[in-house]
């Protein structure tokens, strides 16, 4: 088992279903679990507006990754600590180690609001990658960590427990 020290510096690296590498950025240890940890980022590019939310500069991600569980959580909030919401990746179990996090990103995205209303994003995308690029144990995969996520999110659990029923 890794031991984590609370502010440790750590990598993340989000890859392809193929296992390219797409993006990496660096988050500081905030506890670990039992099944994975959790760290906090900042986001440090421009402004991204989605439709559904906006990234700004220095916003807040508390990121909740997984050993055991097909999907990540990101819970975030702007820099004077507004919540924004949730966005969560449907995503292979994560990889850790001493210093990176590396996790296969399955291409299915869900955007939950502040109110606790899940958006469900790049349905498309995905059916498209099952067809060409996602093996069974992916497309599985991600059916059960989608199931499990919005399981989660309909019993208020763990991070959706501020959630009013």
């Amino acid at each position: 088992m890794l031991h984590y020290k609370p502010g440790q510096q750590i990598t993340v690296i989000k890859l392809s279903p193929q296992g390219e590498e797409k993006a990496r950025y660096t988050g500081h240890i905030v506890e670990p679990l039992v099944h994975g940890v959790v760290l906090q980022a900042n986001w440090t590019l421009p402004t991204r507006d989605l439709g559904y939310t906006r990234f700004e500069p220095q916003d807040r991600f508390k990121e909740y990754y997984y050993t055991n569980r097909w999907f990540n959580i990101f819970a975030i909030s702007s820099v004077l600590g507004a919540h924004k919401g949730w966005y969560c990746n449907v995503a292979e179990p994560g990889q850790l180690s001493r210093d990176n996090i590396r996790q296969v990103d399955l291409l299915l995205d869900v955007w939950i609001n502040p109110a606790g209303e899940p958006l469900i994003l790049d349905e498309e995308e995905f059916a498209t990658a099952a067809v060409t690029v996602l093996t069974e144990r992916q497309q599985s995969g991600a059916r059960q960590g989608l199931h499990m996520l919005l399981q989660m999110l309909k019993a208020r659990q763990e991070v959706f427990s501020s959630l009013a029923h």
